[in-house]
């Protein structure tokens, strides 16, 4: 029972990782078809992954059973689901259809992509050394896990792929734009938050538009979440002081 309990959340990473390959193996099957269900469904599968993602860690806590090994097959787990899958379902959805009028553009994409997962492992390899040494109530960077439901949320709520030279480079700069807000300095809050009415609030107004806009609320959602975390970095160099500042240590990078 003793080494059950141990396996538990490893069990658990094993399930997200498991969502993650899903997910790349109807990117790839579903590249060169671009049907839109089974983008939709690729998409869905990342959301779920995330879902596991932060079950195991709130298994081992609950269990007692936080390790090493779990540390570190987490975060294998990561690159994959977080990095790789997401830049292979963008890479299908944005450039592999228009990739036989516009092999250039195929090429275009494909660095995209690599960006976006380059980025997000550096951000892995970042936030794994500086474990404890930077302020718990932000992430330095957007977390690959908000990386990954980002680019997703996009295919959610616009599941058809590209047709146009126009959609798909909006699909480029979704993923650069994405690969450098992870690799940046900026502070991005964390659910360590303290809680409060305000965060109550914020959560039942977020469920209202979710049963309002459905599948586009996801889209929104990182909109809002992005640019409400860079007003905040803006108005603290600004020396605006209405919510705490991230505190700053002496190891901290």
């Amino acid at each position: 029972m003793a080494r059950a309990k141990f396996a538990l959340p490893s069990f658990v990473t094993l399930l997200s990782l498991a969502c993650g390959f899903g997910s790349i193996v109807i990117s790839v099957d579903n590249a060169h078809i671009g049907d839109p269900g089974d983008f939709r469904l690729a998409a869905v599968l990342l959301v779920l992954a995330g879902v596991f993602d932060a079950l195991d860690g709130f298994v081992a806590r609950a269990t007692n059973t936080t390790s090493e090994f779990g540390m570190q097959l987490d975060s294998i787990a990561d690159v994959m689901n977080f990095g790789c899958a997401p830049a292979i379902l963008l890479y299908g959805y944005g450039f592999v259809g228009l990739g036989a009028d516009h092999p250039t553009l195929l090429r275009i994409g494909g660095l995209a992509c690599f960006v976006y997962v380059a980025c997000g492992a550096l951000r892995l390899a970042r936030f794994n050394v500086n474990v404890a040494r930077t302020d718990p109530r932000y992430f330095v960077g957007m977390p690959i896990t908000a990386g990954a439901a980002c680019v997703a949320s996009v295919v959610v709520a616009w599941p058809d792929p590209a047709a146009s030279l126009a959609h798909a480079a909006l699909v480029v700069a979704l993923m650069t734009g994405v690969g450098a807000l992870m690799v940046s300095t900026l502070r991005f809050p964390s659910s360590k938050q303290p809680k409060n009415a305000v965060v109550f609030l914020l959560i039942g107004a977020n469920l209202a538009l979710l049963a309002w806009l459905q599948t586009r609320f996801f889209a929104l959602f990182f909109v809002g979440y992005v640019g409400v975390a860079l007003l905040f970095n803006i108005g603290w160099r600004a020396g605006w002081r209405g919510v705490a500042p991230p505190q700053r240590f002496d190891t901290e990078d």
